[in-house]
């Protein structure tokens, strides 16, 4: 599996999450947001058909010239209206790009592009809302500087939009309401995650 090696940051931590909610079986599968395609080629040492897009055309220049990305297929381009047909992925992430876009219709989007049982898997970020989530972020910057000690914080070369438009508490109801049933969790350093199945019926 193609991993970051050395290279930590916040959305490399939360890779795992996203990793361990690949279904069973699974064949195809979309990262929405891909960037450089870090993510995107650890899901292709699982799932066999896997595809990536993203907006930033220097971003998915480095996905395509990596050595593992030869069966991987990157697309540059709009997520929300690029041409995929309905239902046709069994797993569908998105690692820090909800926030890059309008969330209610990306989450839409993702919604109909899953087969029945199909499983999305989100790691997004959000501001925070003072002073309800002070504690958390208290936890977060000790947990931060805990982790500087041992790894080596690697900038991302995609583009950065921050802060967040949506808060956790805004985020984790919009996501109750387009996603019935999601199971939403804070993450420590400053994420949030959403793991959703597709109903059959």
């Amino acid at each position: 599996m193609d991993s970051a090696g050395d290279r930590w940051n916040h959305n490399l931590h939360y890779h795992p999450v996203v990793i361990s909610a690949i279904p069973a079986g699974c064949q195809r599968a979309l990262d929405v947001g891909c960037g450089e395609g870090t993510l995107t080629r650890q899901i292709r040492a699982i799932v066999p058909d896997v595809t990536g897009i993203d907006l930033d055309q220097p971003s998915i220049d480095l996905a395509r010239a990596h050595p593992d990305a030869s069966d991987i297929r990157y697309l540059r381009g709009d997520f929300l209206s690029y041409p995929f047909d309905p239902g046709s992925f069994d797993f569908i992430a998105s690692v820090a790009a909800l926030h890059h876009m309008d969330a209610a219709a990306a989450l839409g989007r993702m919604r109909a592009l899953l087969r029945p049982g199909g499983v999305l898997a989100v790691i997004g970020l959000a501001r925070p809302r003072y002073p309800a989530d002070l504690p958390a972020d208290l936890a977060g910057f000790i947990v931060h500087r805990y982790y500087l000690m041992t790894r080596s914080l690697w900038e991302h070369p995609s583009p950065i939009v921050w802060p967040p438009p949506d808060t956790f508490r805004a985020a984790r109801a919009l996501a109750a309401d387009e996603m019935p049933g999601v199971r939403y969790r804070r993450h420590v350093l400053w994420r949030y995650s959403l793991i959703w199945v597709k109903p059959d019926g």
